[in-house]
């Protein structure tokens, strides 16, 4: 649909002053509504110009009133383009409080563009580089579909509805392939700037509260005792498929993440209460305190690599893609069909403690998590500790069967 849109400047003579002079208005029409504003100047009506709308002659006065006229028109032509490229529903009304900076123009990829730059600050202090990554992706598929979509470069704050964000549901699934699973972690970032805007003032309403993120679960893997100990028995003919099985059954014992293992020091390497050495830091995505017993196995592997890395390090780690990368190669040597990544230390970790007893508080604080809602993600309940939970309590009701059989 064609839009209108028209500037007029005019003298409002049903305000004329005691010295004989006028107040300039101007008034701004939008496909029809139009709306008005006092220019906080005034005209000597000998010296205007009804039709053309200007300042006639050469005095001063009339250059400044004119300079004044054209000043106001481009800026307001500027602001009514601007919002055509960034808004559906263009009113004369916006124009106008925008230009008189009753209301700030802010749109949706503006205000991410600004957390993105704060976010980037905090990397290596308060968050990981992987966070930011996510953050700074999702704006660049919001982005895509608002240019998509609605034929837009950005879009005002106050149109994210929900509508909006259904289809960028839509979008996101159909457009760029995504799984449900990863759907759900765009749609938390987006809705972290939303809840920014209602915090700023820039919204009054959540457009998020109708809408429900689906998150399916998954059946996130692990590897079982027996898997675990082919990893810990083959001998590899590379030296980095060494490095990285060790890395990663060390992390099986221990649960660390990667950024966590790799930052790993000889500082964290402390004497507990309890007399035994434990691992303890802080997760560099979270802050969150840990406490790690250290087990034999994971000081077997320090000690087989004490003494022998650059810079203090204590365990040879490797970028991340080549952790994966060679763990896929691992996996294969050893006839292992599920697919190993580093996090899959992790979800072992969780998995086996469960199994063994180790309960899921202690599970919690060990992996660092703030809630165990967070650790019941990571843990499977497996047979083996159904099977001990069911002995124990078979043992705890043993005698009932002889009640049993004398009353029926």
């Amino acid at each position: 649909m064609r839009r209108t849109f028209k500037v007029l400047f005019f003298l409002k003579r049903d305000k004329q002053k005691a010295n004989g002079n006028i107040p300039l208005f101007c008034r701004i029409t939008v496909d029809g509504k139009e709306t008005r504003f006092g220019m906080k100047a005034d005209v000597n009506p000998k010296y205007w110009d009804v039709k053309a709308g200007k300042a006639i002659g050469r005095t001063t006065e009339a250059t400044e009133v004119n300079r004044l006229i054209d000043d106001t028109k481009a800026v307001l032509y500027k602001v009514y383009r601007e919002l055509q490229e960034k808004e559906n529903d263009v009113t004369a009304e916006k124009v106008r409080n925008i230009f008189l900076g009753i209301e700030k123009h802010q749109t949706l990829l503006e205000l991410f563009d600004q957390h993105n730059r704060e976010y980037k600050l905090l990397v290596g202090k308060s968050i990981v580089q992987s966070t930011y990554n996510k953050y700074r992706i999702t704006r660049d598929h919001l982005a895509a579909f608002i240019k998509e979509w609605y034929h837009l470069s950005d879009i005002s704050l106050k149109e994210v509805n929900h509508k909006f964000i259904c289809d960028f549901e839509i979008f996101m699934l159909s457009k760029r392939g995504c799984s449900a699973n990863t759907l759900s972690r765009y749609m938390h970032f987006f809705k972290h700037i939303i809840l920014l805007a209602i915090k700023y003032g820039w919204l009054s309403k959540d457009p998020f509260s109708d809408f429900k993120i689906k998150r399916p679960k998954t059946d996130r893997g692990y590897l079982t005792q027996e898997e675990i100990e082919i990893l810990m028995n083959k001998e590899f003919e590379h030296k980095r498929l060494n490095r990285v099985r060790d890395v990663f059954i060390f992390c099986c014992f221990c649960g660390m993440s990667y950024i966590d293992v790799k930052n790993l020091c000889e500082e964290q390497i402390r004497t507990s209460f309890d007399g035994n050495l434990w691992i303890m830091g802080k997760r560099g995505k979270t802050q969150v305190n840990y406490r790690i017993p250290l087990l034999e196995i994971p000081k077997m592997i320090l000690e087989k690599y004490k003494g022998t890395l650059p810079n203090n390090r204590l365990l040879p780690v490797t970028t991340n893609q080549n952790t994966n990368t060679y763990l896929k190669e691992i996996g294969v040597l050893c006839d292992i069909k599920k697919k190993l990544t580093f996090h899959l230390s992790r979800h072992t970790f969780a998995t086996l403690t469960l199994s063994k007893g180790v309960s899921i508080e202690s599970v919690s604080k060990m992996l660092g998590h703030t809630n165990i809602q967070t650790t019941q993600i990571y843990a499977r309940i497996t047979n083996e500790k159904i099977g001990n939970d069911m002995a124990i309590f078979a043992e705890k009701v043993k005698g009932m069967e002889s009640k049993l059989a004398v009353n029926f």
